[in-house]
């Protein structure tokens, strides 16, 4: 998700390249009225995980190695133990989500 993007024709290439190699989705946030956000990109289901890419965001990325840990440990359990953020279908409850963390002010 982003808030602000500018619709470079380079940068829009570059996410076109990662949605169509990783199956990355992009939306952009409106920020003020959730339910009228754009997907840009949609994300995609990859049969196969790209292991090397994986690993380089594991070693870089301290947020994303817990995030992967969290869900390893899940699926080892078969169960939800570990805290994922909350999802929401009332515009109301989005809004109060994005003051609490700063994503709205």
């Amino acid at each position: 998700m982003v808030l602000h993007i500018t619709e470079n024709p380079e940068l829009m290439d570059e996410m076109r390249r990662l949605n169509n190699a990783f199956g990355i989705g992009v939306i952009r946030l409106d920020a003020e009225h959730f339910m009228q956000s754009e997907i840009l990109f949609s994300a995609k289901e990859k049969e196969f995980l790209d292991w090397d890419t994986i690993n380089r965001l594991v070693d870089s990325n301290p947020d994303f190695k817990k995030f992967l840990e969290d869900l390893m440990e899940d699926i080892k359990v078969g169960k939800i133990k570990s805290k994922y953020d909350e999802t929401y279908t009332e515009e109301e409850q989005m809004c109060q989500y994005a003051l609490k963390c700063e994503i709205l002010s």
